[in-house]
């Protein structure tokens, strides 16, 4: 593997007793408080601290077009992604709205739009080129482009590590990414392309039988050989290779991550393939309504906080998911124990 390549390491769980006790001597029976206890105790694994705390909650949205759009995969034109991140700019989008009301810092960051952005300030420009080639007929990009991606997204976690963030979330935007995903999804899986292509954008039934075969065709035309980065190469995009690059180095910087949809977890299905111990670091915001996401977390066997029927991307799951890591960390530090409230706990009685 690169040596330039982030390789975080897994967690130090010297704190692991200490927290459980800490966590099972609260006013509450034992487990009571279900996941808000593995969160609580994962965040404080990660931060190194029996008194985990929320930072400078940030949520980066790399956008990125893809070649294959050519091929009629999606049902909207590739022009939307520059549209979208306009929108984004301006405030207008979904994930601006959810952003804000969960107090997440938002950047966007335009990793290789193929069409002008409308907008020429506002974003961070970490342009790989105007989108990557047609992956139906040739790889979507180089592997040193895709080293470099990776490069590149992991420098934009160091800026924010550097502003004191340590919850992380990261969200996409791209024409025809679902379709990229899926292929990432069914060669590093290796499960049947049938099981991971869903409607994406909203494709009828029509659409989603041409979409399919179109993929179907891609991947026998791409063998399989070489490791996680040549499939990354191959298949992804160039936001999904600064996406990888992302959730490497937020785990190096002791990050507590929140995993989007789709599109968001196939960047993640690359980083793990590099560096297993990425995933210490990684809660499963939510499970998407695309086809392929709920499978895809199985691979992990991930258990998403969240069942929403999302499938916008963006990084809205992500987004939504934080403010039940705020309650983890709020009644770590909030809740009395039973020793601070004077009350008699299930180890007293048993003890009399």
């Amino acid at each position: 593997m690169q040596n330039d390549i982030p390789m975080p390491r897994a967690l130090d769980r010297t704190l692991e007793a200490e927290l459980r006790r800490i966590i099972d001597m609260k006013t509450k029976p034992p487990g009571s408080l279900g996941r808000l206890e593995s969160l609580a105790l994962q965040m404080g694994l990660i931060q190194r601290t029996t008194k985990p705390r929320i930072e400078r909650p940030a949520m980066i949205v790399f956008a990125g077009d893809h070649g294959i759009a050519k091929e009629g995969v999606s049902a909207f034109p590739q022009e939307v992604t520059a549209q979208m991140v306009a929108n984004f700019l301006t405030g207008g989008a979904a994930i601006n709205a959810l952003s804000r009301s969960v107090g997440m810092t938002l950047e966007v960051v335009d990793a290789g739009v193929a069409t002008p952005i409308p907008i020429d300030h506002g974003y961070e420009r970490l342009s790989l080129g105007l989108g990557t080639r047609n992956f139906a007929h040739e790889p979507a990009m180089s592997r040193e482009l895709a080293l470099e991606g990776i490069a590149r997204g992991a420098a934009r976690v160091r800026h924010h590590a550097a502003l004191g963030t340590n919850v992380i979330g990261f969200g996409e935007m791209g024409i025809a990414n679902t379709s990229a995903a899926a292929c990432l999804m069914s060669r590093l899986c290796d499960v049947p392309i049938e099981d991971c292509v869903g409607r994406g954008t909203g494709l009828d039934d029509k659409g989603l039988a041409h979409k399919r075969d179109v993929l179907s065709k891609a991947l026998a035309l791409h063998r399989g050989e070489g490791d996680a980065i040549d499939t990354l190469a191959t298949f992804g995009g160039f936001e999904i290779a600064t996406m990888t690059g992302a959730y490497l180095a937020a785990a190096c910087a002791g990050m507590t991550i929140l995993v989007d949809g789709f599109i968001a977890t196939s960047a993640l299905l690359v980083a793990s393939k590099i560096a297993p111990d990425v995933l210490d670091y990684c809660v499963f915001a939510h499970a998407s309504d695309e086809a392929g996401h709920r499978r895809m977390l199985a691979h992990f066997d991930a258990a998403p906080l969240l069942q929403l029927d999302l499938r916008l991307g963006e990084g809205t799951g992500a987004a939504l998911a934080l403010p039940v890591l705020r309650a983890a960390v709020a009644f770590v530090d909030e809740m009395a124990s039973f020793e601070s409230a004077g009350v008699s706990n299930k180890e007293a009685n048993q003890a009399d």
